[in-house]
């Protein structure tokens, strides 16, 4: 008597009526009548909404196959209710079932698709093979071609994203997690990086739309995502899917409520461009700094930074598109002992006005702050009953609330305090600490790139009046 096993999936295009219940008592009808025996640990099902497109990317196919592979052979047939739900890849098809029946001696058979011995059922097995994948690739074609109609009409087709919930297949502001949003943004806008956002954020607990941890990635994720202005977006092509720069995707206006305002929208992603250019992994390896004063300069007139042009001097790039009136070439050694010499002057008289960075908009940080405390004072109302319930011994539920406890008064600790006045003392401080740095900024032996890492740790911008040959220092905390 031959021993089987039973292989099930559902299809993802909605055939609700072959459910995996029902697939199984076909097969198990089929091995009673085929007189076979059927053991239960034999039995393989994929969880429901599993493609069939890849093989290696259904985990029970691929234990089926490496029990498949015991010796002796556990099993003498893997029965399907159809060849689809083996593979919907011809490829995958012809490669699984010719190591299960030459390596294995193992054949796939399908209770609805009886397929004989002789050799025309060579010829038949292959058109049912062909089929199969001509549904698919046609299907997945007809569920790409409804999504981008659906973002064209600012419908949905994704989760929302992190600070949104659907309902009602609409994206709708979720108070929770919405000022955490606010806090991202104001915190890059504000000078804070990627990483140091995702630490951060780590550090007070807060875990991504899918529960994970927070990285550099995921937080440029949301920087980067227009839903927060009342867009949608989709990216059909699954190959460059944070490929944010493909012609390919479709961004709409969506039906709902916006989170950000333009203006905040804007000043993040011309951050990120700025950052992307002076920080980038490409712009590091190709572009390195060649200039101690590069990204810095701007022109007096226009505001456009001054960039390397012909020869060794800098130039406003307005005036090199046509878009500023007022040529600011200067050679870049006259320019970079031009800011020395002022920032060396700012700094022996603490005549100075500091910026403070990241800019004032402490609101959100607080908010997410005292919402994460709620939530812990919550845990010990839920520790406290699970104690009472006897649920939990004393020593765990003393155990639990210390780390609450603990975990409060630090959240507490972390609270933005309200910014005060600048007073003389600040600006004595700063000064203090940042002259040795002019010492090395005129160090012939220090590169240009590290030269220019210096400068932006205190300096936020250089503004250079040609009319005037002046600059203005701008330094920030």
């Amino acid at each position: 008597m031959k021993i089987a096993a039973a292989y099930i999936r559902v299809s993802t295009d909605g055939q609700l009526e072959y459910s995996p219940d029902s697939q199984l008592e076909k097969i198990r009808e089929y091995v009673k009548k085929s007189d076979m025996i059927l053991p239960d640990k034999f039995i393989f099902r994929e969880e429901e909404g599993v493609s069939g497109k890849v093989a290696k990317k259904r985990p029970e196919f691929m234990r089926m196959i490496g029990t498949a592979k015991r010796k002796p052979k556990p099993f003498d047939v893997i029965i399907v209710w159809k060849f689809s739900r083996f593979a919907r890849n011809r490829q995958d098809s012809i490669v699984y079932k010719s190591m299960l029946r030459k390596q294995c001696g193992i054949d796939v058979v399908s209770v609805t698709e009886q397929i004989g011995d002789d050799k025309m059922s060579i010829i038949v097995e292959a058109m049912i093979e062909a089929m199969d994948e001509y549904y698919s690739i046609n299907l997945a074609e007809e569920v790409r071609r409804g999504m981008n109609e659906k973002v064209t009409r600012g419908e949905p087709v994704a989760a929302p994203a992190f600070g949104y919930f659907m309902k009602d297949k609409k994206y709708y502001i979720d108070p929770d997690t919405a000022p955490v949003v606010k806090m991202i943004f104001s915190e890059y806008i504000g000078g804070m990086g990627c990483r140091a956002i995702a630490s951060q954020l780590n550090a007070m607990g807060i875990q991504t739309r899918r529960g994970g941890r927070w990285e550099n990635r995921t937080v440029e994720y949301v920087l980067r995502n227009p839903v927060y202005i009342g867009k949608i977006r989709w990216n059909p092509n699954r190959k460059t899917r944070r490929n944010f720069d493909d012609p390919g995707i479709i961004t709409a206006d969506g039906g709902h409520e916006h989170l950000l305002d333009d203006e905040t929208w804007k000043e993040a992603q011309a951050a990120l461009v700025e950052n992307k250019r002076m920080y980038g992994k490409s712009a590091g390896r190709k572009k390195p700094a060649a200039v101690m004063l590069q990204g810095l300069v701007k022109c007096s007139s226009c505001g456009s930074t001054l960039s390397k042009g012909a020869g060794n001097s800098l130039q406003c790039t307005g005036y090199a598109h046509g878009k500023c009136s007022v040529s600011h070439s200067i050679k870049i050694n006259r320019l970079e002992e031009m800011v020395l010499t002022a920032i060396e002057a700012n700094l022996k008289a603490s005549d100075i006005v500091i910026t403070r960075k990241p800019a004032p908009k402490t609101g959100y940080q607080a908010e997410v702050i005292e919402k994460q405390i709620v939530r812990e004072r919550q845990k010990l109302s839920r520790i406290k009953t699970a104690y009472e319930d006897g649920v939990d011994s004393l020593n765990e539920y003393r155990e639990n609330k210390q780390k609450i406890l603990e975990r409060i008064t630090q959240l507490k600790n972390s609270l933005p305090v309200q910014d005060i006045p600048q007073k003389r003392m600040d600006i004595k401080k700063f000064c203090g600490q940042h002259r040795d740095l002019v010492r090395l900024l005129r160090d012939p032996h220090i590169g240009a790139e590290q030269k220019n890492l210096m400068l932006r740790s205190f300096v936020d911008k250089i503004v250079f009046d040609r009319t005037k040959s002046r600059v203005e220092i701008y330094y920030y905390l």
